[in-house]
């Protein structure tokens, strides 16, 4: 893959993680990488390449951090409902 290549996969990335709001682990799904290249694409190349869209994406990566701990309490609270139907 030519640098351009990826350089735009990376805007891309950004671009739907600030569009949406995604996880790291939502947009390796998306685009079909791993998630530590998704890690790596928006926390250490964006960057070099679009610092503003860099902090964009930072804020909310940051924010995700923050609610992570509730979205895993509502994952357990669905296994465990789940479970009880069966």
């Amino acid at each position: 893959m030519e640098k351009e290549e990826i350089n735009a996969r990376r805007i891309k990335e950004a671009d739907y993680i600030i569009s949406t709001h995604a996880t790291i682990r939502e947009t390796a799904k998306k685009f079909g990488v791993n998630k530590s290249t998704v890690h790596f694409d928006v926390r250490m190349c964006l960057k070099g390449i679009d610092p503003e869209k860099a902090e964009q994406v930072d804020q909310v990566l940051k924010e995700n951090s923050r609610d992570k701990h509730i979205r895993g309490g509502m994952a357990t609270k669905a296994k465990f409902a789940q479970m009880k139907k069966i």
